[in-house]
């Protein structure tokens, strides 16, 4: 298999930063014809084993389709620990990368979660190792630890709370109300998005997504000059200058959602071209156009694809349900502990989604208070 390595950001301390280096794998091409008889004997393994298929919107489209063939989910992170959580298959394929699996054995500690390929990781995950992120947690006693759900199973279990992209900014706000300090983990875009939304007192990890840092905002607006009816959508894991251009700002289940709620039909779309997919299908009618990057060809760290989530195929579904291998296994005592952070966004997600109260302040109480007693 053709292997790619990738640069990303590796801070060495909360306020510096170095370059590391990770590879890549790209699985083997399948035609059309190959992908449809890999499919037929993977719905037919799903059934056999009792599983279940979930699958993020960044990886193939032959994946996304599938999962929603068999009843599986597709959807962002808060969306599929959901899903796992709920279902009650007794194995769950996760495509996706591998915070998301564990994250699914987290919630499912007594359920089989095979991932298509257990190598595919995240710059983010691999950018905040959990000894030096423990390190800067220790030196900042008085702030509550808030990290993103791109983290390792040992980075979720040093946090107060753990956020997707979709849920960060409401949690962050309940607790600025609350008077709360805010230290924050891995991607100081989203970090600082959130900080200008807020205006919470928070302290930032030094990480970075290799596919949204890529997003550049000089070409953004060259493409939007030349598309003046477009409408700009941009994940917060973009470079502020990028979101300044944004008509929505929002994770992906928000801008897949953005696109059948504004009148426009073209859209400019920056964040993985992933999402295109699940676009298209809603809106075969609309005109989508990805946002350009920092560089082309052999250039450019991910051209707006996450080369982990492209390590994620049908053959490798096929294969994990075949063997049982690609498992993800976590010590007990520390899925307990990185439970209970991921399950406060869960109950705060749900109290929000009763309309309980605007602000998240009820909302956040009532997660503290289901985990842990009286806040």
């Amino acid at each position: 298999m053709p292997i790619k390595t990738v640069e990303f950001d590796h801070p060495l301390s909360g306020n510096s930063c170095s370059t590391g280096q990770a590879w890549a794998r790209l699985p083997p091409a399948q035609s059309q014809a190959q992908q449809h008889q890999t499919a037929q004997r993977i719905k037919a393994l799903l059934h056999e084993r009792n599983a279940a298929l979930v699958a993020h919107y960044y990886v193939d489209g032959a994946l996304q389709d599938l999962a929603r063939e068999t009843g599986g989910c597709v959807g962002d992170s808060l969306e599929m620990a959901r899903f796992g959580a709920e279902h009650p298959a007794a194995t769950l394929v996760v495509a996706g990368v591998r915070f998301m699996g564990e994250t699914a054995k987290i919630l499912s500690p007594e359920k089989t979660v095979l991932m298509p390929d257990d190598d595919a990781s995240c710059s983010l995950d691999l950018g905040c190792p959990a000894d030096a992120f423990s390190q800067f947690c220790d030196a900042h006693p008085d702030r509550t630890v808030v990290v993103y759900a791109n983290t390792s199973a040992a980075v979720k279990a040093r946090a107060d709370w753990v956020v997707t992209s979709s849920v960060g900014q409401d949690i962050v706000a309940a607790l600025h109300a609350r008077g709360e300090k805010i230290l924050w983990a891995p991607d100081r875009h989203l970090g600082s998005h959130i900080q200008r939304e807020t205006g919470a007192d928070m302290l930032l990890w030094q990480g970075s997504c290799v596919v949204h840092d890529e997003f550049k905002a000089e070409e953004l607006q060259a493409l939007a000059d030349a598309h003046p009816e477009a409408a700009i959508l941009v994940h917060p894991e973009s470079p502020a200058a990028v979101t300044a251009l944004a008509d929505v700002v929002g994770s992906t289940t928000q801008l897949i959602a953005a696109v059948g709620k504004l009148s426009t039909d073209t859209f400019i779309v920056a964040t993985d071209q992933g999402i295109l997919h699940a676009m298209r299908l809603r809106h075969p009618d609309k005109t989508f156009l990805a946002a350009p990057t920092a560089g082309t060809g052999g250039s450019c760290k991910s051209c707006a694809f996450c080369p982990w989530m492209a390590m994620n195929s049908l053959q490798g579904v096929e294969q994990a349900l075949l063997h049982g291998q690609r498992s993800i296994e976590l010590d007990p005592a520390l899925g307990r502990a990185a439970r209970k952070p991921i399950q406060r966004m869960l109950d705060f997600a749900a109290a929000r989604s009763q309309n309980v109260r605007a602000s998240g302040e009820m909302a956040l109480d009532a997660a503290l208070f289901h985990q842990f007693g009286p806040a």
